[in-house]
């Protein structure tokens, strides 16, 4: 009987995203859970490439414990305008608070970067974990055919300024 500890009781780091993440971060995306069935075709073609990284304050929850620093999760913060454009973490992983460390992680971020308010388009399969961090429900992202074929709920962080 293995006594190997869970992801949760094991370290997490989160850092800056880097190039070579890319590759691990587009298949966080498409193989996302939430994005099975109808949802599908939204991340089918989607790519998280080394450009998205360099130009957005990309960070990625890794497994400190091991060696090939595996993904739990990574968020993209955009500064102009102010919005958390995406959020991922590993199917496996879920639940075991790694998306509150990505969140409470960005909301820093966001502070040091003087944002006080940022939005999130939310897909609908995570709508109640944006209530759970504290996310603030402002209406709704009309649907945008063929790309998006659904609404979605928009969120705001308020971010304090300690």
């Amino acid at each position: 009987m293995s006594s190997r500890p869970t992801p949760l009781s094991r370290p997490v780091t989160i850092r800056r995203a880097v190039a070579r993440d890319a590759r691990r971060l587009t298949r966080l995306v498409r193989g996302s859970g939430a994005y099975q069935g109808k949802y599908a075709a939204a991340v089918a073609g989607y790519r998280v490439g080394p450009d998205y990284i360099e130009a957005h304050r990309t960070f990625v929850a890794v497994d400190a414990d091991e060696p090939s620093g595996r993904v739990l999760g990574f968020y993209a913060l955009v500064l102009e305008p102010p919005e958390l454009d995406l959020l991922f973490v590993a199917d496996d992983v879920q639940g075991r608070g790694i998306g509150r460390q990505l969140v409470d992680h960005m909301r820093a971020e966001a502070r040091a970067a003087g944002i006080d308010r940022l939005k999130v388009v939310s897909h609908l399969p995570a709508e109640d974990f944006y209530h759970r961090v504290g996310a603030v429900r402002t209406g709704t992202a009309l649907a945008n055919p063929p790309a998006v074929p659904w609404d979605r709920p928009e969120f705001e962080f308020r971010i304090p300024s300690r």
